[in-house]
């Protein structure tokens, strides 16, 4: 390489540190690294402290100075959010920069905008960091499993959740408190809302789903539930049946009553949702992620490590500008795009309907502590052809008896008629829970 390959980086906080401080210290580390220069980097407030070194002189407040300094050619964008974040990235790509990326939320609605946009002006957009944290998953789907007819996603995506609910499985403590420590402990933000009612792994899976299968999702329409309102006693039920819960995202190809013929159906949805101790889920404890790709002809094969922090990202973000560097240096000139770097949908498919999703169900129901009561709930199963696979009556407690049900795999509208009949018999208090279950 001639001259070194300017980087401008968008954002110099947790992520954006960890990064600066890999350009700036190359030694030890791939000889790549010494072939990139930060050339400029855009903060919010120059006179905020900061555990990192940066020269004054490179440091502005002005994003668009970065976005459109001639002397740039890649823009690193760790700043977060949906604006300016998206604004900044369509103006340098359209400047004929490439873009690397850990923002999920831009790239779950506007990612397909972002690579069309990309593809006319000759530059890449990578996004390994967006999904996963350190893990090193977007590139591994779109090449070394790119030979495989991929079935189904399945992922720990979100730090937060599964740190929580590790505990609560192992401690038994209430959601409350355990939230408030991963507060102070910096696992959650002081609005934690994105995390546990599951809009962050909502994004994520949308971008695994689009990789994955090859077309554009469309975010909106993905049915989302979080850990916000699971209660201790689910998770202590679940773990007596052999069961643990955790919040999983969840994209796979199914076969669709729709008529839609030129467009590949998708299951896809974030849940609660038992699996069983045997899973290979099961063991991913804390803050870690794992996703499990099912595949033909490879099967299964999972990716397990850190999903969030500083050093996990930020190598993540190294990793995709070292991508970029690599090409260059092998000659290519930013017009002639690496199919194997380049972003782009190579079919279209849809999301079906909730209803027409198929999986295993746990439901815990509050009712009257009477004879018969098992029979009647069976009956109502029965009669929408809901295969029963568990029913247990636990310890009654002052708001009644709790019946948890576990059943076999059928259709969301079948739970939800069963459950719509369920209500109407005169024993039941309540539907207090119902989640998925592997």
């Amino acid at each position: 390489m001639e001259s070194k390959l300017g980087i401008g980086l968008l954002g110099l906080g947790t992520v954006g540190s960890g990064v600066a401080e890999i350009i700036l210290n190359p030694e030890n580390r791939h000889p790549l690294v010494s072939d990139i220069e930060l050339i400029g980097v855009a903060v919010r407030d120059k006179k905020r402290q900061r555990k990192i070194s940066i020269p004054d002189q490179i440091i502005t407040t002005d994003p668009l100075q970065i976005v459109d300094d001639p002397r740039i050619q890649i823009i690193v964008e760790v700043m977060g959010g949906l604006e300016p974040a998206r604004s900044l990235i369509i103006r340098a790509i359209k400047n004929g920069k490439s873009i690397v990326t850990a923002n999920k939320s831009v790239i779950a609605r506007y990612g397909d905008e972002i690579a069309s946009l990309a593809n006319d002006n000759g530059v890449y957009v990578l996004i390994e960091a967006a999904v996963g944290g350190g893990i090193p998953i977007i590139e591994p789907i779109k090449q070394s499993l790119g030979g495989n007819q991929i079935k189904r996603v399945t992922g720990i995506i979100n730090g937060t959740t599964n740190y929580i609910l590790s505990r609560m499985e192992k401690e038994g403590a209430a959601f409350d408190k355990i939230l408030k420590t991963a507060q102070e402990l910096g696992y959650a933000e002081a609005n934690p809302a994105a995390d546990i009612e599951g809009l962050d792994a909502a994004d994520k899976i949308a971008i695994l789903s689009g990789l994955s299968f090859g077309g554009n999702i469309n975010r909106a329409d993905i049915p989302t539930q979080g850990i916000n309102n699971l209660q201790s006693r689910d998770i202590d039920y679940a773990k007596r049946l052999g069961y643990q819960i955790k919040l999983l995202a969840i994209s796979e190809r199914i076969d669709s009553k729709e008529s839609n013929k030129d467009s590949l159906p998708l299951a896809v949805r974030v849940q609660p949702t038992l699996i069983s101790q045997e899973h290979p889920l099961a063991g991913v404890n804390g803050v870690n992620n794992a996703i499990l790709i099912e595949g033909d002809p490879i099967g299964e094969v999972m990716f397990y490590g850190p999903g969030a922090g500083a050093g996990p990202t930020a190598s993540a973000v190294v990793a995709d500008i070292l991508n970029i560097a690599g090409v260059k240096k092998l000659g290519g000139n930013g017009t002639q795009l690496d199919p194997l770097l380049a972003a782009n949908s190579w079919r279209d498919c849809h999301l079906v309907g909730s209803d027409e999703i198929i999986q295993s169900n746990y439901i815990r129901l509050i009712c009257e502590d009477s004879p018969g009561v098992i029979g009647k709930i069976g009956k109502v199963f029965g009669e929408r052809n809901v295969s029963i696979e568990s029913i247990v009556q636990f310890e009654a407690n002052p708001l009644g008896a709790e019946i948890v049900v576990i059943t076999h795999k059928v259709t969301q509208g079948q739970i939800k008629d069963s459950l719509n009949g369920i209500k109407q018999l005169d024993e039941i208090k309540e539907v207090a829970a119902h989640m998925g279950c592997l």
